[in-house]
């Protein structure tokens, strides 16, 4: 843990429970800026090496006993869960505090029955009977959610919108089985649907499918991502960076719709660089009518 740097006593801190990619650095950044002094707690395995500019300390992924030592020891009373988890912990990797021990049958039978949300939900539970609140990252970082119309020059056509909303439609059945947060449309039809393989490996599956003709190299598509609707939105927005954009483009799309005001677009700058470059589109939309009311949809 990098020393020093500490706040008063008496003065709760952040922490941020860290995850994959640079979304727990820029909620860090960003909560300094505010004012807070935030700590974080990188999850082994998933967090990538954190800057000694910030307090931190490593954890396993089943280890709440370490974790919650960390919140108590560091006066924590807030966290953010942020970044991206590639797998569950195992069962027997569950170390849960004395106190604690009820929550065990719950967690197990998330870990063993349900989706990513309902597991999301029993963590947010098992943290708050901490005595910490669990907050949402967009909380800490609102300039980083997708508002609704395109973030880049380049701007969805007629075709697109018929894909736009064939891949809204399929995003959002997905959702509600609490499966995952992304479609991929082409021709106004669904040919592929993200699992817990992720965005990415969905997208290199469609660029696949391609060389393959299974999906015509003539049509273009889109890749949509929504949040689950019945998704506890303190956890696992739906995310778009810059190799998503690299990826959609390879896979042969023409752009990407992401649920407005509740999908974060991470460095912005650059996405926006790399689609304009690339000729792909980045436009937020609204889930439930994606085409009406979007300043970048046909009158």
């Amino acid at each position: 843990m990098k020393p020093g740097g500490q706040q008063p006593e008496g003065n709760a801190r952040l922490a941020i429970i860290a995850g994959r990619g640079r979304l727990p650095l820029d909620i860090a950044r960003a909560a300094r800026g505010n004012g807070d002094n935030p700590f974080i707690i990188a999850l082994e395995g998933e967090a990538s090496d954190i800057p000694a500019e910030f307090d931190q300390a490593r954890a396993g992924l089943g280890d709440a006993a370490r974790i919650f030592s960390l919140l108590n020891k560091n006066n924590i009373d807030r966290v953010v869960m942020s970044g991206g988890v590639n797998r569950r912990p195992e069962i027997g990797e569950l170390r849960p505090p004395l106190r604690l021990l009820r929550f065990i049958p719950r967690i197990i039978r998330a870990l063993s029955q349900a989706g990513d949300d309902k597991l999301l939900r029993s963590v947010i539970s098992i943290i708050e009977a901490s005595g910490c609140r669990v907050v949402g990252a967009q909380e800490v970082v609102p300039g980083l959610l997708a508002q609704l119309g395109s973030l880049t020059n380049n701007k969805p056509g007629a075709k697109d919108w018929d894909n736009i909303a064939a891949g809204c439609a399929g995003a959002n059945a997905l959702g509600a089985l609490d499966v995952g947060q992304g479609a991929v449309a082409v021709g106004g039809r669904i040919v592929a649907l993200e699992g817990a393989e992720g965005t990415d490996a969905m997208l290199t599956r469609v660029a696949e499918l391609r060389e393959k003709g299974r999906i015509s190299a003539n049509r273009m598509g889109v890749l949509v991502k929504l949040c689950k609707p019945q998704q506890d939105e303190r956890a696992d927005l739906p995310t778009v960076g810059p190799d998503t954009v690299r990826n959609a483009h390879a896979a042969g799309l023409s752009g990407i719709a992401v649920d407005a005001g509740r999908a974060f677009i991470l460095e912005r700058d650059l996405v926006v660089e790399e689609a304009d470059r690339l000729g792909l589109f980045v436009v937020g939309v609204d889930r439930d009518n994606p085409v009406a009311g979007n300043p970048d949809s046909p009158k």
